[in-house]
Order: C-alpha cells, then sequence, then structure tokens
C-alpha cells in the first residue's frame, strides 16, 4: 500500500465504512477507492484529503500535524499496535472526538489531537520539533520520532533544533544553513560541541575543560580560533546531538 492509501484505508475502518459507502459520499466508483487503498492507483494529495474529509478526518490537528507530515513521515504498518491500544482503551473518548461534514452541532474542543483516534496515537510517535534562529525564535520544525518517552534520552519538550548562521564551524563540519538537534546541558561537557550563551550572544562552540572554572571555546571557519573563558561569564544551552546539512 502507499501511505495515503494506508491512511485512507485506517480512516475508513475507524469510521465503520465500506469502500462502496466513501466511494458513493465521494461520488466515484467504489474500485478507484479499493485501487487508492491498495497502492495501485496514484492520486494528488488534495484528492485523498478530499475523501479523508469525506470519511470525516480533519485535515489538520491542534498539534500542527498535517495530513502531508503524516503521509511522507509516518509507517503505518508500525504505528498500527498504537492505534489498536488506543482504540481498545478509549472507545468512548474517541467516538466523542469524530468529526463528522453532516453533522448539526459543532464539535467539542478539546485539548489533544482532534479528529481522529489514529491521529492520538501519532502524538506518542512523533515530536514536532522547532527550528530556532540566532534569536531562539521558530523559523521551521521537523518531525522527530520519540522513542520510549523520549528524544535521544531528553524530555521531547526540551530538544529543538539550531539554525547555524554562519561558518564559525565549517571546520567541524557545521555550515552556515545546516540545522544542530540541541539537547539540553547546562554544564560543559568535554569534547562536544554546545549551544552557549557569552557575551550576550548564543552560538556553537566546541568545548574543552581545562579545569573547574575554565573552559576553552574552539571555532574553526578558514581558520581555527580558541578562546579561554571564566565558567561564569557563560551559560550553556545544550549538546549537539545531531547535524542535518545543507546540501
Amino acid at each position: 500500500m502507499s501511505r495515503l492509501g494506508d491512511l485512507i484505508r485506517t480512516e475508513r475502518l475507524r469510521a465503520k465504512m465500506t469502500p462502496k459507502q466513501v466511494a458513493k459520499k465521494c461520488g466515484v466508483a467504489e474500485s478507484y477507492i479499493m485501487a487508492v487503498e491498495a497502492g495501485t492507483r496514484i492520486i494528488a494529495d488534495d484528492q485523498a484529503r478530499r475523501i479523508l474529509k469525506t470519511i470525516g478526518l480533519r485535515e489538520q490537528t491542534e498539534a500542527d500535524f498535517s495530513l502531508d507530515d503524516i503521509a511522507a513521515t509516518v509507517d503505518l504498518a508500525a504505528a498500527a499496535p498504537a492505534v489498536a491500544q488506543s482504540v481498545a482503551a478509549k472507545p468512548k473518548a474517541a467516538a466523542s472526538r469524530l468529526v463528522r461534514p453532516d453533522e448539526d452541532k459543532p464539535a467539542e474542543k478539546d485539548s489533544g489531537v482532534t479528529g481522529s483516534v489514529w491521529l492520538d496515537a501519532l502524538t506518542s510517535v512523533l515530536k514536532r520539533v522547532p527550528v530556532m534562529n540566532a534569536v531562539m525564535k521558530p523559523v521551521d520544525h521537523r518531525l522527530v520520532p520519540i522513542q520510549g518517552g523520549r528524544i535521544e534520552g531528553a524530555n521531547p519538550d526540551k530538544v529543538f533544533y539550531y539554525l547555524a548562521p554562519d561558518d564559525s564551524m565549517r571546520g567541524f563540519r557545521i555550515h552556515a544553513g545546516d540545522i544542530a538537534l540541541i539537547v539540553p546541558a547546562q554544564s560543559p561537557v568535554d569534547g562536544a560541541v554546545m549551544l552557549i550563551e557569552h557575551n550576550s550572544h548564543r552560538y556553537l562552540r566546541k568545548v574543552k575543560k581545562l579545569d573547574g572554572f575554565q573552559v576553552l571555546l574552539q571555532s574553526y571557519d578558514r581558520e581555527y580560533d580558541a578562546e579561554t573563558v571564566q565558567l561564569s561569564e557563560c551559560s550553556f544551552i545544550g549538546r549537539v546531538v545531531k547535524l542535518e546539512i545543507t546540501l
């Protein structure tokens, strides 16, 4: 199956509808719906969204996951056990959150993800991690897998990506425009590339511990440079655990 086809089938089964019922509501042949679900017919994303809306799934969730994000990122087969567990555990709550086009009264707001039991399960699988610029303003996001309730061993709500603003670390293979995944670390980690704040500026530096009071902050643009600073003069925000480069 294609991922969009799998998502359509998942939501159709959740809504307890047959391919024939969906086809009738969408104004297409039953064979068309079955071919889409099987992945033998490729359709545009906007067509998939229309079918899903007809079934009853909202295009956007409160967590800001779009159907495009989901279809492009998630292995639905791998997520199936989480969906089944969620359906078994919360049948009444899930039913209250279904949104159908033919409902007379507006759907009540919910503090979690709206529109689908499957999307409820998704929030335990993925995290929408912000990409922050040099002044710590979000400029983008990435969907990052959550494993064991953690991202790289850290609280998912505490991690973020940092957009490298310049080439000051290119000697350490970090160029302007690359994004580094940062996990919290408030003390220096010897040999790690860390995001620090010094003299009212935030930047990436490779850290070398000198003693209990000083660290060496290393950079490498056109040539190697290093600055010895007192621990009391800088703040450590986090360490780099992964890097996404721009080609």
